[in-house]
């Protein structure tokens, strides 16, 4: 393990309210890149930790990779699960239902969670060791392929895997060669809905504030009259309060109003920046136009998603995107500016892509010039 001399990863993913690990690399890169001295291999064993050599059990895992905001992949702080695990569940579906004859019944859902919770506890199963013990702890309709997914057919018991995720029953397990495998998260728990609900939308406008209801409920992928009646509630009881930001409403934690002046915004936000896919700082942070100005909006975004390239932050705003494609012990990262740099920021520049390289356990080569990859390659 590398000697740390920053804020430990748990902490800094508490700060970001979890970190996107759809692609893991890019999560340690989210990590890494916001404290010293921390690289892949230190956020792998937060995750897993490995044994002592004795017989004493591993320690708890700090972060947990599990289903969060949006259903997706996220790396959370274990101490956070009695917040999220009662938060997340509480968001009304708005997605359409499957239908009938697919779709599991509210009752078989339960089963089917119970079931993966039961089989995962104290072990790391692939999908398909799991889906054998869900249906021998259900039924044989669990196991019906009736779900189209990537030109094949799932079973039915998958369908609520982002729900088991959601709700504490699963996590992901270190990978068994090039197969994911799950495992069940430390015991917890969960806080009563309501209070976790209220409390997270405090730490999310702590976090990405000022913000309206309808930038967290895009960010959370919730019904927007639902977060806007989370919202009602709580400056109804004094928790958060209405602010004017950029000329438009928005709303922060009570008494969190002190915002920066316009030379010490410009202090905290100057410099030159490489952030990851999917990173919580342009997934999160409202409204998009500011953050991505001009060019940036067409080359950075995804049909106004963020998230899908890489980005290259030039004081606070992406100002260009970037890829790096890792061979052996060496990755390549390339980074497509939108406008000149000077030679200041170049050289921030080739700094910033050794610290990617370090976080990577690779030495990276800086190439300036066209990104050819899409979105998400």
């Amino acid at each position: 393990m590398s000697a740390r001399t920053g804020t430990p990863v748990a902490d800094v993913a508490a700060a970001m309210l979890g970190v996107h690990a759809q692609v893991l690399s890019a999560a340690e890169l989210s990590l890494g890149l916001r404290t010293d001295g921390v690289t892949r291999a230190d956020v792998r064993e937060a995750l897993w930790p490995t044994a002592p050599p004795t017989a004493a059990p591993a320690s708890s895992p700090s972060l947990v990779k599990t289903h969060g905001p949006r259903g997706t992949v996220h790396l959370l702080p274990a101490r956070d699960l009695p917040m999220w695990c009662a938060a997340l569940p509480a968001i009304p579906d708005g997605t359409a239902a499957l239908p009938t004859g697919v779709r599991l019944s509210p009752g078989q859902a339960d089963q089917v969670v119970a079931a993966i919770a039961d089989a995962l506890d104290g072990a790391f199963l692939t999908v398909d060791e799991l889906g054998d013990e869900v249906v021998a702890r259900t039924g044989p309709w669990a196991g019906d392929l009736v779900m189209p997914a990537f030109q094949t057919m799932w079973p039915r018991w998958r369908q609520v895997l982002h729900r088991a995720g959601q709700c504490g029953a699963l996590s992901f397990g270190p990978n068994r060669g090039r197969r994911v495998t799950y495992t069940r998260p430390p015991r917890f728990t969960p806080l009563p809905p309501e209070e976790a609900t209220r409390l997270l939308v405090r730490r999310y406008l702590y976090a990405y504030g000022p913000a309206t209801p309808q930038h967290f409920a895009r960010w959370l992928a919730a019904p927007p009259g639902w977060a806007k009646a989370r919202y009602a509630e709580l400056a109804a009881a004094g928790a958060i309060e209405e602010v004017r930001f950029e000329g438009a409403q928005a709303w922060v934690v009570a008494g969190d109003t002190a915002f920066p002046d316009a030379a010490e915004q410009d202090e905290l936000t100057r410099g030159v920046r490489l952030l990851p896919y999917f990173d919580a700082y342009v997934v999160a942070a409202q409204p998009r136009e500011l953050l991505f100005p001009g060019a940036a909006y067409r080359r950075a975004l995804a049909g106004g998603q963020a998230g899908n390239f890489p980005v290259l932050l030039v004081d606070g705003v992406a100002a260009g995107v970037w890829h790096q494609r890792r061979r052996g012990r060496r990755t390549t990262v390339t980074v497509e500016p939108l406008g000149r740099l000077t030679a200041r920021q170049q050289g921030e520049l080739a700094d910033r892509a050794q610290q990617v390289g370090a976080v990577l356990e690779a030495q990276a080569e800086l190439v300036i010039g066209e990104v050819t990859v899409g979105a998400h390659a």
